[in-house]
């Protein structure tokens, strides 16, 4: 049976990070004779260490002050084994219709006080799991499977990627980037965290849980390196809060919304380390696992044999030609021709490197953009108005581990609308096509409530073809019409 303290060791952390060999895969959960895990014992942790699988001879990362990475960085070079995402043995829709809302779904309490039977005291009647049943921490469906496996995915490039800038870059270079030894403890720390959050997934997913991949990233520098974990930890947060009330396992969803209410607070320190506002919403944005999955797929180089495969769709990639620069002190003036964004992955960051207009070591107030606890922008990254240039690929482009993924759109016409996701909202603005899959739209303006504008902060924007009236728990239907996605840097 389930008690506390097995349930405490699912979230045991390992504290020190050194360089060994890969260790052995994690065992599964214990099994009862009818097959149902009855305990996440001690053993099953994973080791704070980047797990490297057996690779060809590439050169090895030489470590920095004592931290270490996984040997290999780069593209995959071979040929893919399998194709496409992993299918079910049938498909009964060829997509989820938008029907009316629940007939069931009638109650509103006009009195103010308790207007049904109480099931024991002080306790209100109403509620999921809360009849006393003994909870079961394990995937209860195939959405539940698929929805953690992805999540482990993502923890999986988190746990490398936040050592990989530990030991990639020197102390000068950090110094050069406004960061001492405690704010690299901190990063170790919460490179540490995601051990604690991979074991976890692992254990309730089982014998099939994913391991760990290699990863082919884009930075150079130490300002690219922290503008892509923010960027990687946005699309990790915004993933899990877009399926994880419609988990079948109440009790999975309990235990991971305690650990992605940590990588929150992660995206947020890398804003703060970016120069960036750490907080510029009111409301964090959900997005289905296909968006997330997208987003994070081309950087996962090749993952061992047998490791087990998604369901969710990968999208072409949307591009934003002159999506500001978040190392310049005047954003408006980035280059217009997508020349100040490393690369053409969904969420490659800024170039840091420029010439002229940086301000990175500018310290004027409503200026500079060094690490802090926050800064006041005197001219904002984007605004309502801002023409954004546009650029996206066509389908079949090979992706993720081994390019074995491949892009696709379930969209019947050509794109018509932008959709920006953010907030509780998804608004659309139109799209002007120029040919040759480039274009342009006008951020929209909007607010959520009183002066909280709708567009900010580093957000999904797509192409679609139909501007489909969506809300925060059904925002999955839009997938069928999804020509592109992006990720936009609005604030």
């Amino acid at each position: 049976m389930f008690v506390s303290s097995k349930i405490a060791a699912t979230i045991a952390l390992v504290s020190s990070v050194i360089a060994a060999p890969a260790p052995a895969p994690a065992p599964a959960p214990q099994a009862a004779t009818g097959g149902d895990p009855i305990a996440f014992g001690p053993d099953s942790q994973i080791s704070a260490s980047p797990q490297t699988p057996a690779a060809p001879p590439y050169p090895v990362i030489v470590g920095e002050n004592g931290y270490s990475s996984a040997t290999y960085h780069g593209p995959y070079t071979g040929t893919p084994t399998a194709i496409g995402a992993v299918d079910a043995p049938a498909t009964l829709a060829a997509s989820i219709p938008a029907l009316p809302p629940n007939p069931t779904a009638t109650y509103y309490n006009t009195v103010g006080e308790p207007i049904n039977p109480m099931p024991a005291p002080y306790t209100p009647a109403g509620g999921l799991g809360t009849n006393g049943t003994l909870p079961r921490y394990m995937v209860e469906s195939d959405f539940d499977f698929e929805s953690i496996a992805l999540g482990l995915y993502q923890e999986w490039i988190e746990l490398d990627l936040f050592h990989d800038g530990l030991a990639r870059f020197t102390d000068e270079q950090f110094i050069a980037a406004g960061l001492g030894d405690e704010a690299r403890s901190l990063i170790e720390f919460m490179a540490n965290q995601e051990t604690g959050h991979a074991t976890l997934l692992t254990n309730m997913l089982g014998e099939r849980a994913p391991k760990q991949c290699v990863y082919n990233y884009p930075y150079t520098t130490v300002r690219e390196w922290l503008d892509f974990n923010q960027r990687v930890t946005r699309f990790g947060e915004s993933g899990v809060w877009g399926f994880i009330n419609h988990l079948d396992s109440r009790e999975v969803g309990q235990l991971l919304s305690q650990s992605i209410a940590t990588e929150s607070r992660q995206q947020q320190i890398f804003r703060q380390l970016s120069g960036l506002p750490p907080m510029n919403v009111w409301f964090e944005n959900g997005w289905p696992q296909s968006w997330a999955w997208t987003m994070l797929a081309p950087y996962i180089s090749y993952c061992p044999e047998n490791t087990t495969r998604l369901a969710w769709q990968n999208f072409p990639t949307l591009r934003f030609l002159n999506n500001a620069n978040v190392n310049r002190y005047s954003p408006n003036d980035t280059a217009q021709d997508g020349s100040e964004t490393v690369g053409d992955r969904i969420a490659d960051p800024s170039v840091s490197n420029l010439t002229s207009g940086s301000c990175v070591n500018l310290n004027a107030t409503g200026y500079g953009c060094g690490p802090a606890v926050a800064h006041n922008k005197s001219e904002p990254l984007s605004f309502p108005g801002k023409k954004v240039l546009l650029k996206w690929d066509a389908p079949g482009t090979a992706v993720g581990p081994n390019n074995s993924y491949v892009t696709s759109t379930s969209a019947k016409n050509p794109p018509k609308f932008v959709a920006w996701s953010q907030q509780l909202n998804l608004t659309y603005s139109p799209l002007t096509d120029t040919g040759d899959n480039t274009g342009y739209t006008y951020q929209p303006e909007g607010f959520v409530y009183g002066d909280d504008g709708i567009i900010n902060g580093t957000m999904a924007v797509l192409l679609t073809d139909e501007d489909l009236f969506v809300t925060p728990f059904n925002v999955s239907l839009l997938n069928p019409h999804v020509v592109a996605l992006g990720l936009y840097q609005a604030g």
